[in-house]
């Protein structure tokens, strides 16, 4: 059995590794093992580098034989952290997803070298978590259980290339155009519904990087024996 320990942002990405992916990564023979970053009880968010930095530590170093990936979301980083002024710079979702994650990388590797580098298989959702409910929007509004949000949440989906292309600001974040169609969603509670609504088959054809991180981490999946 492969372990991928998986650091969280939030308890909306706890939960959905624990209600979506786990299952599914199970029949492969791989165990994912999602938790918050920081401290036990910690409740998520304020994903600074020396946080992500203390928890990425104990589970290569005290776990020798796991992996251990990320989710967390672009638009929530700090401006301080690693990649992130830099990406900003960049042209498109994945030239600046792919800039920050080569930046986070190298100053990982500089403090737990090379070796325990090589299970480490970093992702950062571009820009929010939500933005994967927006590949079918009207099972959006259904897993929330606001029908009558279909046409709304479809012109916003329609303003983009894909789901993972809306925009990341204060105020045209994923989450935030949510909320100002329905002020009582419930990140963890309403985004976990409203994927199970989806599918994650769904998410990953209209999600192409979310799909690519799924990718590399079924391909650490147990070879079958050889008995040839």
């Amino acid at each position: 059995m492969i372990r991928i320990h998986v650091i969280c942002e939030g308890q909306t990405e706890e939960m959905f590794v624990n209600e979506v992916l786990a299952d599914v990564f199970l029949i492969r023979g791989i165990c994912l093992i999602p938790a918050l970053i920081g401290k036990p009880g910690h409740k998520g968010g304020n994903f600074k580098f020396e946080r992500l930095l203390t928890d990425v530590r104990a589970r290569l170093l005290d776990d020798k034989t796991a992996y251990c990936t990320t989710f967390f979301d672009f638009y929530g980083l700090p401006e301080d952290f690693p990649g992130k002024e830099k990406a900003k710079g960049k042209n498109g979702i994945s030239q600046k997803a792919d800039c920050l994650l080569s930046v986070l990388t190298e100053k990982l590797r500089t403090k737990l070298g090379d070796g325990a580098l090589r299970r480490f298989i970093p992702y950062v959702q571009m820009y929010e978590f939500e933005g994967l409910l927006f590949s079918h929007p009207e099972k959006l509004a259904k897993g929330i259980n606001q029908n009558n949000l279909s046409g709304a949440l479809q012109k916003i989906r329609d303003a983009f290339d894909s789901p993972e292309h809306i925009n990341n600001s204060p105020v045209t974040a994923p989450s935030k155009r949510i909320e100002e169609l329905y002020s009582a969603y419930d990140k963890p509670i309403h985004g976990s519904l409203a994927a199970i609504e989806i599918g994650l088959d769904v998410i990953r054809k209209e999600c192409g990087r979310f799909d690519e991180w799924l990718k590399r981490l079924e391909a650490l999946q147990p070879k079958e024996p050889d008995f040839s």
